[in-house]
């Protein structure tokens, strides 16, 4: 995998890989304005327990996206103190299938993170299990390298294989909507739109 940029717009990579790899909508930005971009790194937390998201917080390489399975969403994985220690670490944020808390601190923090849900008990510490396994995240197996993009229109994951590809097909469409004018969308578009009725023998 090249080096990634910055950040690259879930938008933008959903155009290039299949519906598949969008995770479901049920996951949203827990403060207006987040976004993230970069590997995943994967952690699978037993229900109700949270120890190995508390264990990656402190493994993770800077730049990670920490993507969590947490089994359920009847506990919160993490609060303010996880995510600012894991600021301070360089992670990128976090996409969690299940629950936070400490909403304002996090959103004072200004630290991504997307979760199914807000629940004001903390889960406890009692379950092992390995880190960087593949992992579901709101329906989609992601894997730990795989690309993650996110923001308030959604999340996408990209299989670590696949993210040089995706990357330059995104590039490429960007540069050419950068050369085309509105003008020139709209009457490719009205051409496009109008051949494809044609096809289905809608001729008004």
């Amino acid at each position: 995998m090249s080096t990634l940029p910055e950040f690259v717009s879930p938008t933008a990579i959903a155009d290039q890989v299949d519906r598949s790899q969008v995770l479901s909508a049920e996951i949203r930005p827990l403060w207006e304005g987040a976004r993230l971009s970069g590997p995943a790194y994967t952690v699978q937390c037993a229900p109700g327990d949270n120890l190995m998201l508390h264990a990656a917080i402190h493994r993770a390489p800077a730049g990670s996206v920490i993507v969590v399975d947490a089994g359920d969403a009847s506990h919160a994985v993490a609060g303010g103190n996880v995510c600012a220690v894991a600021q301070r670490r360089g992670i990128a944020g976090f996409v969690i299938d299940g629950a936070i808390r400490d909403v304002e601190e996090i959103r004072d923090l200004e630290f991504p993170v997307f979760a199914r849900a807000v629940v004001p008990k903390p889960g406890r510490k009692a379950v092992p299990l390995p880190l960087q396994q593949p992992v579901n995240c709101g329906g989609v197996l992601v894997r730990s390298g795989d690309l993650l993009s996110a923001d308030q229109e959604g999340i996408v994951s990209v299989p670590a294989a696949s993210v040089d590809a995706v990357l330059k097909a995104v590039a490429g469409k960007a540069e050419l909507e950068r050369e085309q004018s509105l003008d020139e969308w709209e009457t490719d578009h009205q051409q496009k739109i109008n051949s494809i009725l044609r096809e289905a023998g809608v001729d008004w």
